[in-house]
């Protein structure tokens, strides 16, 4: 960010991006102040100066702002320091205590702190501890300008103080700490400010992370030829469940139908094939001879998958050796692209070289990716670390779960943005693993199909959750798959919300 900001400044000039931050800033402003009164507190870099930028583009306001002085201001933070003085905006020494800032505090509507900007050093000082501690016991709304001053930019790591925002407007670009945990619960409701810096630009960064937004969501998304036929509109097949767990199966085969599947084969074992045939009738169940051999069974997969253009697997199997040998005779022989989930990430644990150059993505939890990896129980703060050193080790894309959903093939770490708590029962992740068979079955690359799943599936969670605040279960996300694609954004808008 730093090395963008330097570029822009050369190109466009620090006053007209430090005024674009400012209006993008009142924007959001209007959108969460209870009354007509707006508090700032201002630190004495550029953070401090997007601070004096938003109040003076702040119209019909009583505004007020406690400011550090800057040692060597820059020309931008200098113009707006000048603008707010022009538009009525009272500037005051910074609050000297608690006590102090808690006063300044007492009726206002809103609060927005500019302390600090990405590249902070981390603890705070004490002085702006005091005021962060003023600022949360008054309860007043507080916007955070970049980021939420405590949290660390790239990491997500929290460093108390801190402040936990309602919202943050984070400029120009998002930055890893907004959505990693834990300091994505520190962000509050995020926001994305356009500040003018050109295209190109943002382009010619070479970005480690990424992350969807609606409109990259829409062009990965497959649409239909108007000639497709239903197996050219996507065909995977599902191999998963057992007499034990059946319902996986349904919640997988429904998610794929769901995601747009025209033809869905769910391959299951025959004492769990007539509890599959209740629930799926769009669908078809083929039943695999639990009796027979694995090599039998294997060669029975094969036969079936000749049928389908993806897999998914795993979803309710068993965990016996027997099983384990289809799961691996099975992904072995077959060159469609495959979506492996729940069992059969357990009987992969010891057999990962089998995959690496496979058309393949993983998708375990927490708990499936300690075992997987081999390396124990995985820390929030070191997710990122240890999913790049387990993707580079074994070469093979996997999306791991969580509030801040990762998917890695080895170049770019993507951290999907959507989701919600109701996600957390039964069953969702079997739904996720239909979605992405079927991104597969249509095209799309193991990297793509994971991050656009993630994204539509985590959409489809907030969709349901919206609908139905307590409650919500599977079928309700594969329910609201078709109600959670957004529309086309508006390509005018300066200021999109991202969660």
């Amino acid at each position: 960010m730093r090395e963008l900001d330097a570029k822009a400044v050369a190109e466009v000039g620090d006053v007209a991006l430090m005024r674009a931050a400012g209006q993008r800033i009142a924007q959001v402003i209007r959108t969460y102040a209870k009354k007509r009164t707006v508090v700032a507190f201002a630190g004495p870099g550029n953070n401090g100066g997007d601070a004096f930028a938003a109040l003076a583009a702040l119209t019909n306001f009583d505004r007020r702002i406690y400011a550090q002085p800057a040692e060597r201001a820059s020309p931008a933070r200098q113009d707006a320091e000048s603008q707010a003085a022009a538009n009525g905006v009272q500037a005051y020494p910074f609050p000297n205590g608690y006590d102090e800032a808690l006063q300044v505090l007492f009726g206002a509507g809103l609060v927005l702190v500019g302390l600090v900007g990405t590249g902070a050093r981390l603890p705070l000082p004490p002085a702006y501890g005091e005021v962060l501690r003023a600022v949360a016991q008054s309860g007043v709304p507080a916007i955070a300008i970049d980021i939420p001053p405590g949290v660390d930019g790239e990491t997500g790591a929290v460093v108390e103080p801190a402040l936990r925002a309602t919202a943050t407007v984070t400029l120009a670009t998002l930055k890893p700490g907004l959505l990693l945990s834990p300091g994505r619960a520190y962000a509050g409701e995020l926001w994305l400010a356009d500040i003018g810096i050109p295209p190109h630009l943002l382009r010619s960064q070479n970005a480690q992370f990424a992350a969807l937004n609606d409109d990259e969501f829409l062009q990965l998304l497959p649409e239909r030829a108007s000639q497709s036929d239903k197996r050219a509109s996507g065909a995977p097949l599902i191999v998963a469940g057992s007499q034990q767990f059946p319902g996986a199966p349904v919640l997988a085969a429904m998610g794929a139908a769901r995601a747009g599947a025209g033809y869905v084969t769910v391959a299951t074992p025959s004492d769990a094939a007539a509890a599959l045939r209740t629930h799926l009738i769009e669908q078809v169940v083929v039943a695999i001879d639990p009796q027979s051999t694995a090599q039998r069974a294997v060669e029975d997969l094969l036969e079936v998958a000749k049928r389908s253009s993806s897999v998914g697997i795993g979803p309710g199997m068993g965990l016996d050796d027997r099983t384990g040998d289809i799961v691996r005779g099975f992904v072995g022989a077959t060159s469609l692209p495959i979506v492996a989930d729940a069992s059969a990430l357990f009987h992969f644990a010891k057999n990962l070289e089998m995959l690496r150059s496979k058309p393949i993505v993983l998708t375990p939890h927490a708990g499936e990716f300690a075992r997987l990896s081999g390396k124990g129980t995985v820390a929030e703060e070191a997710r990122v670390a240890r999913l790049r050193e387990f993707v580079d080790r074994t070469g093979v894309t996997t999306l791991l779960k969580g509030e801040s959903t990762l998917v890695y093939d080895g170049r770019t770490m993507h951290i999907n943005t959507t989701g919600t708590p109701a996600l957390a029962t039964a069953g969702t992740g079997d739904v996720l693993t239909g979605i992405i068979s079927t991104l597969l079955s249509q095209g799309l690359s193991p990297v793509d199909a994971a991050r656009a799943g993630a994204y539509w599936h985590g959409r489809a969670g907030q969709t349901a959750a919206a609908a139905r605040p307590r409650g919500v279960i599977a079928r309700d996300v594969y329910d609201s798959l078709a109600a959670a694609i957004p529309e086309p954004p508006d390509p005018t808008a300066r200021v999109q919300r991202i969660f």
